[in-house]
């Protein structure tokens, strides 16, 4: 009998529309403590922990006492003035269903700080459906680097050759490939398919992936 295999599954972006609300989150917090940084920057780095998006739109390490009251004051604003109007990307749910009707293990790998990420999945329609999770908290270096998607292997419990992520940015394509197992890419998160080069499929979003499931990595296993 084969062993089981595992889906690996990033949310913001893959799950869940959240990718937008999340960056305007940064841009807020980074104007209330009288610094602009550009909305097309922000989005580009979403996907990465702040530890990484922070110097690299701002200068600023996170560590320091301006990032951390900065990084502290998005997670605020994203709660109270973004989270509740997210959406779901269509057939999301469905899609999560179908991976467990076919006895693959669910796990998260998200870059979302721990007391997110439970909101984001409620959100999602999709919480009851994954008990395991990991966050930003479970890893000391975030995306790209592969330590999230690392624990989220181990949570699940499968070999690595019969694991599959799924993801929506190129942070998620380097981190699950420096973590030794293969990608399955949407571009629902605002990153193309020429951008999300190394994903072993790419898709539309959940329901385009739901529809060509047969024939995806998943639908071959």
């Amino acid at each position: 009998m084969a062993s089981r295999a595992a889906v690996i599954l990033d949310v913001d972006g893959t799950l869940v529309d959240s990718n937008d609300a999340h960056a305007r989150a940064w841009v807020d917090a980074f104007a209330e403590a009288g610094i602009a940084v550009a909305f097309d920057n922000v989005r580009r780095a979403i996907g990465m922990g702040g530890d990484k998006l922070m110097p690299q739109v701002s200068g600023i390490e996170e560590a320091s006492d301006l990032g951390a009251r900065i990084s502290t004051r998005r997670g605020d604003i994203f709660k109270r003035r973004y989270l509740h109007g997210l959406e779901p990307f269509p057939r999301t749910r469905d899609l999560v269903e179908r991976f467990k009707a076919d006895g693959f293990v669910l796990a998260v790998a998200s870059s979302a700080q721990e007391d997110e990420l439970d909101p984001l999945l409620e959100r999602a329609g999709v919480a009851d459906l994954l008990p395991r999770r990991t966050s930003s908290d479970d890893a000391e270096h975030s995306k790209p680097d592969p330590d999230i998607v690392r624990a989220a292997i181990e949570e699940a419990g499968c070999a690595s050759a019969r694991t599959i992520m799924l993801g929506d940015t190129a942070y998620d394509v380097a981190a699950a490939r420096r973590a030794g197992i293969q990608i399955v890419a949407v571009e629902c998160g605002g990153w193309t398919r020429e951008a999300l080069a190394g994903a072993v499929a790419v898709y539309r979003d959940p329901a385009d992936l739901l529809e060509h499931y047969g024939e995806s990595p998943f639908g071959r296993r």
